[in-house]
């Protein structure tokens, strides 16, 4: 199975020019009560239920360079009290989220979502020095079989990302944990034995439908929890 932290290398030198990065859209939407939202390009996973994929998995053909100025100046502009990084994986490309945090008021609140793949101590250190910043780390999995099956990667690395919740509660990062629930039984949620985790609804775009049927993986619609 393919190394998503691999991947991330080929991915970053697709979308980042020294601290440039590729994005493809700008918007407000109705996230989190309200939120200024930068859609960016590239991811390390592939998720089969991705609603970006044919624009995230494929950035040559989409989208333009933003320098972190320009990022921030227009999320800014928007006028609303968070704002965050959607589409592909924030992640990718470091020096460039950095500085974008840091031109980002600390009145305002900056989501970071993410899969936690490019995660470690250090990375988490340096979010760490910003007050402004809380990181929404989205669970690809119950366990490294569902991991595999949904991303496309490694199923070892569904460990990874529950060392990367670990860390943040370590470095007493302001964070939470988000899962689809429709992709499991609710004793498979239970078993994570994760507090306060959050039940994301999946959206069945006809394409995500056809996705996820490739893969033989099954929706259980009335799953809330």
């Amino acid at each position: 199975m393919a190394d998503p932290q691999e991947l991330s290398l080929i991915v970053k030198k697709q979308v980042c020019k020294n601290d440039l990065k590729k994005y493809y859209r700008f918007r407000k939407t109705q996230f989190y009560g309200g939120c200024a939202t930068a859609d960016c390009l590239g991811c390390n996973l592939r998720c089969a239920y991705c609603w970006a994929q044919k624009k995230v998995w494929y950035p040559e053909k989409y989208g333009k360079y933003y320098s972190p100025k320009i990022v921030s100046e227009r999320l800014i502009k928007m006028g609303l009290p968070l704002v965050r990084v959607s589409g592909g994986e924030p992640t990718i490309g470091k020096d460039h989220l950095l500085t974008l945090i840091k031109l980002i008021p600390e009145n305002i609140l900056f989501i970071l979502e993410t899969n936690g793949i490019l995660l470690n101590d250090d990375y988490i250190k340096e979010l760490n020095k910003f007050r402004n910043i809380f990181v929404r780390l989205s669970l690809k999995g119950v366990d490294n079989q569902t991991f595999e099956r949904n991303t496309g990667m490694d199923g070892a690395f569904f460990q990874h990302q529950l060392k990367v919740l670990e860390l943040l509660k370590e470095n007493r990062v302001q964070h939470g944990v988000a899962i689809l629930s429709n992709l499991y039984t609710k004793k498979q949620i239970r078993n994570l034995r994760i507090p306060n985790l959050e039940h994301e609804p999946l959206i069945l775009y006809p394409y995500i439908e056809k996705s996820l049927r490739k893969k033989s993986i099954e929706i259980n619609p009335t799953n809330s929890v």
